[in-house]
């Protein structure tokens, strides 16, 4: 599972950034995803943010992260909303 956000999955100053909340649904649900930082910001033209060609490539109409990318390439989630509904929906098993 990989986790694509812009810069990390931090906290500053209170702020609640949409990919530590991404970041944090899936750790609550039981995931240890790998995090992907492709850095830049969203509105910045694809040319200003070549990392985020993965991203585009794997949701098909976007490059705004979070992103979420299933262990088979699947994507699971495009935005925040999605992927904390998808952590909550489908918590990690455990063996």
């Amino acid at each position: 599972m990989k986790l694509y956000v812009c810069y990390g999955t931090f906290t500053a100053f209170g702020h609640k950034h949409p990919c530590t909340e991404a970041h944090k649904a899936l750790v609550e649900a039981g995931y240890n995803p790998t995090v992907e930082r492709v850095y830049g910001w969203g509105v910045l033209p694809m040319w200003m943010n070549p990392k985020r060609k993965a991203v585009l490539k794997l949701t098909g109409d976007s490059y705004t992260v979070p992103a979420l990318e299933g262990d088979n390439g699947e994507l699971l989630g495009k935005n925040t909303r999605e992927i904390i509904d998808w952590a909550r929906a489908n918590p990690a098993t455990t063996a």
